[in-house]
């Protein structure tokens, strides 16, 4: 099988050496010059991938319309990025050619799930979600990973499951679009504040309230854009939340660590090379929640100290004054 990773970012390189694994003919699409010219030279994603080495039958390009005749294409640009990204392939690509999502965001200007976005330009082709508990590293190192891939059409992805399953990556297929979405870009919101809870010194018993109300975030939101609450208790809801919430490999993570600890948001970003989607996904999760009515304190409490000048103590002390209610509220 032919497959096409568009984005070759820390994840799209992962999933092109995983791709290559289960024993596909691999094109990666580059949009720096630079990145596709490591590759192809050194077999190394040196910005992105430093020290992990790639099979050398992985082809690279700049040039997205290459990506026009494969069996399968995965989308792992950044999701800010990716409608615009991938528009120049509308109308190039068979309309069998399943698209697989492997972005987690909401865009900020429309509010739109990645699926939307995409289907927006691909109206006849097959969409899937990839997600779960994924590091790049250590998926293209190799270590047991497992995923959700999800399609309205089950068959459909069994069949791309099939295609990108090997001894150590096991997709696990479900027709819940909407839910594995949800998880993957609100967990990133969530990471954020996970982290300055660490970043101030709260304990491990305030990540764990974090994560567990985090989790009643997700779930009122997921089934309020018609997804399933069971969804949220799987590999793209509890499982990537609960991975993304207590490592520093997570950007997202990493970023409120660095938040609590006093640095600004501006010199954090100003020091990175790579997105922490959660920075952008922020404001639109607070927008859509407001759309459809649902309240999510802990994704607005981020938002707040992001993107609307709020002080960080001023942010923590409103959310811990909270009125008490019923936990499942």
């Amino acid at each position: 099988m032919k497959v096409a990773i568009i984005g070759a970012g820390a994840w799209g390189t992962a999933l092109a050496i995983t791709a290559r694994r289960a024993g596909c003919s691999v094109l990666l699409w580059a949009f720096e010059t630079e990145v596709a010219e490591s590759i192809a030279s050194a077999h190394e994603n040196q910005l992105y991938l430093p020290g992990v080495t790639l099979d050398p039958e992985i082809r690279t390009t700049g040039n997205i319309a290459d990506a026009a005749e494969v069996d399968i294409i995965l989308l792992a640009a950044p999701a800010q990025y990716l409608r615009c990204t991938i528009s120049p392939l509308a109308g190039r690509v068979p309309s069998s050619t399943p698209l697989v999502i492997c972005s987690k965001g909401i865009e900020q200007k429309t509010l739109s799930l990645m699926s939307d976005a995409i289907s927006s330009l691909f109206a006849d082709n097959p969409v899937m979600i990839l997600s779960g508990p994924t590091f790049a590293t250590d998926v293209a190192a190799g270590l047991p990973t497992a995923v959700t891939l999800a399609a309205h059409d089950i068959t459909n992805a069994q069949q791309v499951a099939d295609t990108l399953s090997s001894e150590c990556f096991r997709p696990y297929y479900g027709d819940d679009v909407v839910g594995p979405q949800i998880g993957g870009a609100i967990k990133n919101v969530l990471a954020i504040a996970c982290g300055i809870a660490e970043g101030r010194g709260f304990g491990d018993n305030a990540r764990a309230a974090l994560i567990t109300r985090g989790i009643a975030e997700l779930t009122r939101l997921c089934v309020a854009k018609g997804g399933r609450a069971e969804t949220m208790m799987g590999l793209s809801g509890m499982g990537d939340l609960v991975l993304t919430c207590t490592s520093k490999q997570s950007r997202n993570y990493s970023l409120g660590v660095a938040l609590g600890e006093g640095n600004t948001l501006a010199r954090i970003l100003g020091e990175r090379n790579s997105i922490a989607e959660g920075v952008y996904t922020a404001s639109a999760a607070v927008a859509l929640a407001a759309k459809l009515n649902v309240e999510m304190p802990i994704t607005a409490a981020v938002d707040a100290l992001l993107n609307r000048g709020a002080e960080i103590d001023t942010v923590i002390d409103t959310l811990l004054a909270r009125p008490l209610r019923h936990e499942r509220d």
